[in-house]
């Protein structure tokens, strides 16, 4: 693994898990009321594409991040939608 790709892996890591206390937090609560709904609709989104993105330029460190970001930012948007 190169120097940009060990970087870009330990970019990904970092903004990945920062998810995971907010996916944690409303699962254990059920409180949705402060989360804008529009922006984890665009921010999931997002997300998305650049995972299409590091698809098309065949990068590991894209892929897996934002495979798991999708992941965790949609099921926050799942649960905003599901507890309101």
């Amino acid at each position: 693994m190169n120097l940009s790709d060990s970087i870009g892996s330990v970019a990904a890591s970092l903004t990945t898990v920062s998810f995971v206390p907010q996916v944690w937090q409303v699962w254990k609560t059920r409180q949705t009321q402060a989360i804008s709904l529009g922006m984890y609709s665009l921010f999931t989104l997002g997300v998305a594409l650049w995972l299409v993105y590091g698809i098309l330029l065949v990068s590991w460190p894209i892929i897996i991040a934002n495979s798991i970001t999708v992941m965790l930012a949609g099921a926050v948007l799942v649960m905003k939608l599901k507890f309101g």
